[in-house]
């Protein structure tokens, strides 16, 4: 990899080998990685990718300096001094709390656009007439392209949500590729089936794509939930609409690219960078998207779904929100169960929506648990993400880290004992140490709420009934964890548990074979496996009279 040329006056901090975030003085910032971004220097300015021949621009907005068809090759800005119109930027700040790169704000004009080249790509375009097997190809091929791409996203992930480089580059990034390769896969698999009537006909249904689908995805793993949505709506022929968090839109941006790199024609899928208050209110109440499949929290979920109602009625899925337990039983071998209490609880420094921040351990071996928790908490090293040694980075933003200091404060005052960690950390950025509560009862705030931080709240019981009541004693239904060499109670409490996925002897443990949804509050509607084809396609029944037939 190299570094794309820059002008002299810019300043360019080494981050990485082959990696480098380039700011200019008193202008917006360049981030350059490797060969592949020279024709994309300015990138991330895209606000929407892949629509019609003439973009809407908003005034002072960067725009698109090219050959006219609707690919964007380069950026410049309209008045030539970077600023533009700030009230049309969205600012992307680094962990380290300074600004990396404005991103043009998508309105509500430009969801429209996105949205009508979505629907000329799907009523005429080729991608739902082609042979399904072409489009299992060209998935592929944007697979192959995510392989040959993996630390430039890796680093965009990094850069954008401060998730931990290592993490990215041999977990998170691998695995994308992979399920872009499952749905490949099942794109020539989708076929509906013949029916035995009652009456002197036959009939066959057939399982047809969609249409427009809106994906609405959040940033604690933009490149993961990019492919999580869109790998099945390509699979089934549909065209789309991405809104990304507006916290994280840049390995979106960079996915969107290499798919029209690997073949993904033109309007196939549109990615508009924007607030959730206007491009994902756009988004969820257009009258020309036939469903809308969103993660994020409970309370933006009611508002999509009752945004849907009051349009087009159109069907939506949503991963919601939760409060994940893990249930720790007295033959646990101790190494183990704490291990996967702190994995459950701090990885992704608490930024995931299945993880375990309630951790009930069976009171024989409460104690031990406790001081071994503690014991690998003290080994967890919080820093710079890029830096190798690193376990932990800083939360996604100012917001998320005020909201997680403000949980650990209500722990405190509600009586809940902090045995470790619990303050702020680090001279610049959004660090928080790995945060360990005791004696906490399950009717305080942080033993409730989802508060997406690295917070654990661990909690002690004695029975197999007790657990089951506790457990359950959520809104939320997204995931837990079993930590027993007990067949019979792990058969027994993963089928009392009301979540969608349970982990028995592991946790995190997520593949693009296996279906995860949720119950209650944590929404309805599956992604990963073949389950979640069925969000994307429409079951249509065809029937026709028969005569003299022989037999029935």
């Amino acid at each position: 990899m190299h570094s794309t040329v820059v002008p002299e006056q810019v300043k360019t901090q080494k981050i990485q080998a082959g990696v480098q975030v380039s700011r200019l003085e008193d202008k917006d910032v360049i981030f350059s990685i490797g060969s592949a971004m020279e024709d994309f220097i300015s990138l991330y300015y895209v606000f929407v990718w892949n629509i019609a021949e003439n973009p809407r621009i908003p005034v002072g907005s960067p725009i698109p300096i090219g050959d006219g068809d609707g690919d964007v090759n380069r950026f410049s800005d309209r008045d030539g001094d970077g600023d533009g119109d700030e009230n049309h930027k969205v600012r992307i700040r680094l962990y380290t709390e300074e600004v990396i790169a404005k991103i043009a704000e998508g309105a509500k004009e430009d969801v429209d656009l996105a949205v009508k080249a979505a629907r000329q790509a799907f009523d005429h375009g080729s991608w739902p007439r082609m042979p399904a097997c072409e489009r299992g190809k060209i998935m592929n091929k944007f697979a192959d392209l995510i392989d040959e791409n993996l630390e430039e996203l890796a680093a965009l992930e990094t850069i954008d949500t401060g998730k931990v480089f290592s993490f990215e580059t041999n977990v998170d990034i691998p695995s994308i590729s992979k399920e872009v390769r499952y749905f490949a896969g099942a794109a020539d698999k989708i076929h509906g089936r013949t029916l035995k009537l009652s009456t002197e006909s036959q009939g066959y249904t057939l399982l047809e794509p969609i249409g427009v689908v809106g994906h609405i995805i959040p940033w604690n793993f933009p490149s993961a939930m990019f492919t999580l949505k869109c790998s099945p709506a390509l699979a089934a022929g549909c065209t789309m609409v991405v809104k990304p968090a507006e916290q994280a839109p840049l390995s979106p941006l960079y996915l969107a690219h290499l798919a029209k790199l690997a073949g993904i024609p033109n309007g196939v899928i549109n990615v508009v960078p924007g607030f959730g208050a206007v491009a994902g209110a756009a988004v969820a109440s257009h009258m020309d998207i036939d469903c809308v499949s969103f993660t994020g929290s409970t309370e933006v979920g009611r508002l999509i779904m009752h945004a849907a109602a009051a349009s087009n009625l159109k069907p939506v899925s949503l991963e919601l929100g939760g409060k994940s337990p893990l249930v720790i039983f007295d033959d646990a071998n101790i190494d183990q169960a704490a291990d996967l209490a702190l994995f459950g609880s701090i990885a992704n420094k608490g930024e995931i929506c299945v993880c375990s921040s309630r951790v009930f351990v069976q009171e024989g071996i409460y104690n031990e648990v406790v001081k071994k928790v503690v014991e690998k908490a003290k080994t967890w090293v919080v820093g710079d993400p890029f830096n190798p040694s690193t376990t932990q980075g800083p939360q996604v933003d100012k917001k998320q880290y005020e909201r997680v200091l403000s949980y650990i404060d209500h722990g405190k005052r509600e009586g809940a004992s902090l045995i470790f960690g619990g303050k702020p950390c680090g001279e610049k950025g959004y660090y928080i140490e790995p945060t360990i509560f005791v004696n906490v009862t399950d009717d305080m705030l942080i033993a409730k709420d989802e508060i997406f931080g690295p917070v654990m709240a661990l909690m002690k019981f004695k029975t197999v009934e007790e657990v089951i009541t506790r457990a359950n004693a959520t809104p939320y239904g997204l995931a837990a964890g079993i930590v027993t060499n007990d067949l019979n109670i792990a058969n027994r409490v993963s089928r009392s548990i009301r979540a969608g996925v349970i982990w028995i002897n592991c946790y995190h443990s997520f593949d693009w074979g296996c279906p995860i949804g949720g119950y209650k509050m944590s929404g309805f509607g599956v992604d990963h496996g073949i389950e979640a084809l069925g969000k994307y396609l429409q079951t249509k029944s065809v029937v026709m009279p028969i005569y003299n037939s022989p037999w029935l």
